[in-house]
């Protein structure tokens, strides 16, 4: 038999251009098939996380990963870290509740095994290096400021304190002996209205950082890769609160400064005052709508207040010739009373001295 050789070249060019093509494809099916599996995989996996809480901020973050986040997971998905010192912890109570895994703080690096990331909001307690390091992913921290301004303790007041128009909720990365300083992963503003009062900017805020570390978490690796740095020359400090912030020093202080000290330490603090040698809590004070000073104060000495019977509440002089209302307070040893009951009660008995009404700082 006779071979016709350019046709027999021909043929095993064209079998073979036919075999690589065929095995494109099928490689290219079995990468795409891959692709997809590990894509599903990363989308359907779930981090393991070591939840870190204490207090009402945290709870709303806990409640949010464990109804939005671990809905089709087990219950091994989520762990809780939470002190046991107090027994009306609403962190501790609702992992008790729902079946959570619950860890006493202090807790060791054996505890974190398992998780993939520790999570801390408002725990209060500097976490030690080891733990941080026994977490693959490490740890993050659900912040109510928007960092690098108001880093510390108190973020929520002292942003109400000093006239913030907003603030917001940061998440960071914690890093080893120091609050507040790791790479930003995300951050959501808040406006801050000039009357709200803490206990709701706490609540907003509450929510605002649940809802953003949920989606943190669903974007994890994204989140990390585009985490950025704090600008350290912008860090403003929000230390704990101390006692001496409390009282109030008439000579120093103008009215509207005043009225965000009491917005900001609503619900935690009283302002305190004195009056005849005793104690005096500010419950409640106001704005007035003016801040023409009346004739009869204009002469007078910071802390100087009388009785405004249409407003029926103490008018009260400021620093800088300001005004503040009380319309609600509460003198050492007895129980709280309107301004009405505190003119009744006191100014009236004080009118016969010539002595001037005033409150004062010592």
């Amino acid at each position: 038999m006779f071979y016709n050789n350019k046709l027999t070249i021909n043929f095993f060019k064209y079998r073979r251009k036919i075999n690589e093509s065929l095995f494109a494809i099928l490689n290219h099916q079995r990468w795409s098939c891959s692709q997809t599996q590990s894509d599903a995989k990363t989308k359907n996996s779930v981090l393991k996380v070591l939840f870190f809480g204490t207090d009402a901020f945290s709870l709303p973050s806990l409640q949010a990963l464990h109804n939005n986040y671990y809905d089709q997971t087990g219950i091994n998905a989520l762990g809780v870290v939470t002190s046991f010192k107090n027994p009306a912890n609403c962190v501790r109570n609702y992992a008790e509740q729902k079946g959570l895994i619950l860890h006493r703080w202090p807790v060791t690096p054996e505890a974190c095994e398992g998780y993939d990331l520790g999570v801390v909001v408002s725990f209060g307690h500097l976490i030690p290096e080891k733990i941080i390091k026994a977490f693959p992913s490490g740890m993050i921290n659900v912040h109510a400021s928007l960092l690098p301004r108001w880093r510390g303790a108190a973020p929520i007041i002292y942003a109400i304190m000093h006239g913030d128009k907003q603030t917001g909720v940061s998440i960071m990365k914690i890093e080893p002996k120091h609050f507040d300083v790791g790479d930003i992963l995300a951050q959501r503003e808040v406006a801050i209205r000039d009357d709200i009062l803490m206990p709701e900017l706490h609540t907003q805020l509450a929510q605002e950082g649940a809802d953003l570390l949920v989606n943190t978490l669903q974007h994890f690796p994204n989140s990390v890769k585009t985490a950025v740095k704090q600008n350290n020359e912008l860090a403003t400090f929000a230390p704990k609160i101390i006692p001496s912030i409390t009282k109030v020093n008439w000579t120093e202080i103008k009215a509207e400064q005043l009225y965000r000290r009491f917005r900001a330490l609503f619900g935690f603090k009283h302002l305190n005052t004195r009056f005849q040698d005793k104690n005096v809590q500010l419950i409640d004070i106001q704005l007035p709508e003016s801040q023409i000073i009346p004739a009869f104060l204009a002469n007078k000495s910071c802390g100087a207040f009388s009785y405004d019977r249409h407003r029926r509440c103490l008018l009260v002089r400021c620093s800088g010739l300001t005004l503040i209302e009380v319309h609600q307070l509460r003198v050492e040893g007895k129980k709280a009373m309107t301004a009405v009951e505190f003119n009744n009660g006191f100014i009236k008995q004080s009118n016969s001295s010539s002595k001037e009404l005033l409150f004062t700082s010592k």
